[in-house]
């Protein structure tokens, strides 16, 4: 069947030839909502990620086209498949391919719900998380990486030590960005956050869990320092993680900052 471009001789000018000798590292669309399915703790998830795509581009080519980013948009919601780390892989190389490229960039950025048993009560609620998907093919290696932004709660370790009664605490936000090796799912990775924290938190208590929340964590005070080390020793002991990043920012209670530590392996 023809082509209707060709059949109308519509030029090709994105495909002619640049004379400038100028390789483009990336080249492609961003800040592109589309719908996204994902695989949460055993149930399948429908949300809207903002996406960002990308190619290099080689010195001789003018330019990439543009539209065949939003078409594998297309393709991978109209194929009704959750995504996770092995999927995509593989539709960053059917991406690549359409393209006609060796190295580009995906991300996807997106919320996500776990539900939450309270801790006495029991409960029901649904706690938001915002989570983040990274594919990056460069030098014929492609790594996928996955980012979870963990709301948690801190207690200060010192506060308590030197009042009489109580201690200062706050929300905190742990933000992991891994790279997966293996599958990991997204639940798991929610718990290596909240298990190191002074608590986690529920959206919805009764006033027996409000108890224990507080107990729990009055019993165990951590400073910003001892949450990313804790979270990265977590880490450390996963054979499915490599690379990895750890982020802990407390919204401190009684300075008008925050008081913020980062742990990276390379």
């Amino acid at each position: 069947m023809t082509n209707l471009t060709d059949a109308l001789h519509i030029p090709d000018t994105q495909s002619a030839r640049d004379d400038r000798h100028l390789a483009i590292q990336r080249v492609g669309v961003k800040d592109v909502s589309y719908p996204l399915q994902l695989r949460v703790a055993g149930a399948v998830q429908q949300t809207a990620a903002r996406w960002a795509l990308d190619v290099a581009l080689p010195a001789d080519k003018k330019g990439t086209h543009m539209s065949r980013f939003v078409a594998w948009l297309d393709a991978l919601a109209l194929s009704n498949e959750p995504l996770d780390a092995a999927s995509l892989r593989t539709r960053h190389a059917a991406m690549l391919d359409k393209l006609g490229a060796d190295e580009g960039r995906i991300e996807a950025a997106f919320s996500f719900f776990l539900r939450k048993r309270a801790p006495v009560s029991g409960l029901q609620s649904l706690l938001d998380y915002q989570g983040r998907f990274i594919s990056e093919t460069r030098a014929g290696v492609t790594s996928v990486h996955a980012e979870v932004a963990v709301p948690v709660k801190s207690l200060c370790p010192c506060s308590k030590e030197i009042s009489d009664y109580g201690a200062h605490n706050q929300r905190s936000m742990v933000t992991l960005r891994v790279e997966l090796l293996q599958q990991v799912e997204w639940h798991e990775l929610v718990r290596f956050a909240e298990d190191q924290a002074s608590s986690e938190i529920w959206p919805m208590l009764k006033r027996p869990d409000e108890k224990w929340v507080t107990e729990r964590a009055y019993e165990n005070p951590k400073f910003v320092e001892d949450l990313v080390r804790d979270v990265a020793l977590g880490l450390n002991a996963d054979a499915r993680i490599g690379r990895y990043r750890v982020d802990v920012e407390n919204f401190e209670s009684i300075h008008n900052h925050s008081a913020y530590a980062r742990i990276e392996r390379n």
